[in-house]
């Protein structure tokens, strides 16, 4: 962070919300405030121009032809630059994509990506929907992830490029690696990839605490106890760890 107040860019959410991902901005602030830290959400809306200067970059699902505006929006802009700098960005099933160097479009025919990471995605068939559980990296410090997942793509990942985690249910990137999403450091910066919807961030706070981690080494403690939060994380984690065992996943 290069300033007292944590920057959150939800990138196009017109273009990039049908799975509600948007939410993911609205937890990452509310983690950093109870971890002590101001934060501030900025929608960036289609047209303009990525803008170089924030700590963090979300963006999610969306359909063949919003999800090509937006690659072509975000090639002209700050992203780049910013991740090389140290931010960090979340990209949530077409996000993920985008991040990558080329995904299909509508009719088959490929589009360019940002080109954060080198990841390619094609049409892959049958659609993935359904439930999607990942056990994320052994180096993460992360517990099984929840979430469902709705995409035709199959991502291959490049060379020496490492997922977000194993799939334990569900499909992801739909190779034979049964894995899901991508994380990678990027220069100084932090890019991490899914297919996991729910938001995956208020399905995992986890995660989000995690990603504030990489912003700020020496996360403080939780600052602001939320009784009525942590009953309803709780709850909803028991529920998922009882389906995945129900269908032994897990």
């Amino acid at each position: 962070m290069s300033t007292s107040t944590l920057r959150i860019a939800l990138i196009y959410p017109e273009l990039l919300g049908t799975y509600g991902d948007g939410g993911n901005a609205i937890v990452l602030a509310a983690r950093a405030r109870w971890h002590g830290l101001p934060a501030e959400v900025t929608e960036i809306r289609a047209g303009d121009p990525v803008p170089a200067g924030c700590d963090a970059y979300l963006f999610g699902g969306g359909e063949d032809e919003p999800q090509a505006l937006a690659a072509a929006g975000m090639r002209g802009g700050g992203l780049t630059a910013a991740v090389h700098e140290g931010a960090v960005v979340l990209a949530v099933c077409a996000g993920l994509q985008i991040v990558g160097t080329s995904f299909p479009g509508t009719d088959g025919q490929l589009h360019d990506g940002v080109g954060l990471v080198d990841l390619t995605t094609a049409p892959g068939s049958p659609r993935s929907v359904g439930d999607l559980v990942v056990a994320p990296g052994p180096g993460l410090g992360l517990p099984l992830l929840y979430g469902y997942e709705n995409h035709g793509g199959r991502t291959t990942l490049g060379a020496g490029l490492a997922p977000l985690g194993d799939v334990r249910r569900g499909v992801g990137n739909g190779t034979a690696l049964r894995t899901d999403g991508v994380w990678a450091e990027v220069g100084h910066g932090l890019v991490v990839g899914t297919y996991l919807h729910g938001p995956v961030l208020a399905q995992n706070p986890t995660l989000a605490d995690r990603l504030l981690r990489h912003l700020v080494p020496a996360l403080p403690p939780l600052a602001v106890d939320q009784p009525p939060v942590r009953a309803a994380e709780e709850a909803s984690r028991e529920l998922r760890e009882a389906r995945a065992r129900q269908t032994g996943e897990h």
